[in-house]
């Protein structure tokens, strides 16, 4: 991933830039680490790299720990991370709850809070949810406060990078549209806090997260999908944002929708704006009165409909309910057509799913695969790979939260 190709990843960087972000980068996933191997795996001279290291160490950035083993002459330095050298705090929703988390520059996790989400949030509300996970991370460990290089935010919608203002899709009737959010939610946070603030779409930073964790990542063409309304991408090992950074929304609209674009195929159709649960919730709720295991269903909710959500969909689902099992196979048939739709255009080598709909277990994640499989061409499914987020509900939250570290390398 880094040797050659590397310093065209990040060609909006000067020299300098890229060379402490490759360097640190190399040293947060392979360390404890030698010059030596560090300036093979950049394709660097061992002097330049050396030059580097040298600031870093000034800057104690980065501590020298046990000799490695040497096949004769003196044994080499190796060097890792100070991790008490800086933090980030990372914050990202998903289907079930906000999550926030205090990492380490490697990225250990320090502290973790989540708030669980109790019904659909409005713009504001997700606004204040945020302010706050970050409030209890800071009040609980005030001590870090002055060692915090940044904090990143991994929200739903179209993010504007010249501002940081937030375009929300919200449930207008019996329709969705893009409603403008007032609230610049960059500007508050970094007033509020004093800290550099990073944001980016939730399924970009779950792609990032997946990738920036992971320590010797096997795949540079990656697509994340969050719940199914939106789509993390990595392509040659970069993550894409397209020209103005809203790549990765997998939905049209127009206010003529209903007379001009029916789909017959699939509820709701596999273009259209879809529900953050891929329609689960409805798909249950509408089926509840004709279905004879409605009564197991109910009986988790004190037989109140309007309780029904995900969580107790899918403790009905491990009880091996019928209707619940009917609903998720739908479910998971037109996830996968979608996939495949984005399988054939981009030819990807993995495919994460997560976002919170990993929840449903292994028998909807085959399902997926197979309709994925049934749907694309052959040649494009013959090495791809599908699978659940292996950082689950902390997907969105670590990516933010590495972005902030990604740009404090870049910065020293």
């Amino acid at each position: 991933m880094y040797k050659g190709d590397y310093l065209k990843e990040k060609g909006s960087l000067s020299e300098k830039e890229r060379r402490c972000l490759m360097i640190m980068d190399i040293i947060r996933r392979y360390g404890p680490i030698s010059r030596p191997d560090i300036s093979e795996r950049l394709g660097l001279n061992v002097v330049t790299v050396s030059n580097y290291i040298d600031d870093f160490l000034r800057k104690s950035l980065l501590i020298e720990t046990q000799f490695d083993v040497s096949e004769g002459g003196r044994k080499p330095i190796l060097l890792d991370l100070n991790l008490d050298a800086g933090y980030a705090v990372g914050v990202g929703i998903n289907l079930f709850n906000i999550v926030g988390v205090l990492v380490d520059i490697k990225g250990n996790i320090i502290y973790k809070v989540t708030t669980d989400i109790a019904h659909v949030l409005s713009s504001t509300e997700i606004v204040s949810y945020i302010l706050d996970t970050i409030r209890r991370i800071l009040q609980r460990y005030k001590n870090y406060i002055n060692k915090i290089k940044g904090i990143g935010i991994g929200i739903a919608g179209l993010v504007n990078k010249e501002n940081g203002s937030i375009r929300w899709p919200q449930r207008v009737k019996d329709g969705y549209d893009y409603i403008s959010v007032d609230i610049p939610l960059k500007d508050i946070t970094e007033r509020e806090f004093g800290l550099s603030v990073f944001i980016d779409n939730d399924a970009t930073c779950s792609c990032f997260g997946e990738a920036w964790f992971e320590k010797n990542l096997m795949w540079k063409n990656i697509l994340y999908m969050f719940s199914g309304v939106g789509c993390g991408v990595m392509l040659n090992g970069e993550i894409y944002r397209g020209s103005s950074g809203y790549a990765g929304e997998m939905s049209i609209y127009s206010y003529k929708e209903k007379n001009s674009f029916n789909c017959q195929m699939g509820n709701p159709c596999f273009l259209k704006r879809w529900e953050q649960d891929l329609g689960i919730v409805e798909a249950v709720k509408k089926r509840l009165s004709d279905d004879n295991d409605s009564h197991q269903i109910l009986e988790l909710v004190g037989n109140k409909v309007e309780n029904i959500n995900l969580k107790t969909i899918f403790i009905a689902q491990r009880l091996n309910n019928s209707l619940i099992e009917e609903v998720l196979e739908m479910a998971a048939v037109r996830l996968g057509i979608k996939i495949a739709f984005l399988v054939n255009f981009l030819n990807p080598e993995a495919v994460i799913i997560g976002g919170g709909i990993e929840e449903a277990g292994d028998i909807f994640l085959k399902k997926v695969t197979q309709t994925v499989k049934e749907w694309a061409f052959r040649e494009a499914t013959e090495e791809l790979k599908i699978f659940y987020s292996t950082l689950g509900d902390n997907a969105a939250a670590y990516g933010a939260a590495a972005l902030a570290i990604e740009n404090f390398f870049i910065q020293i």
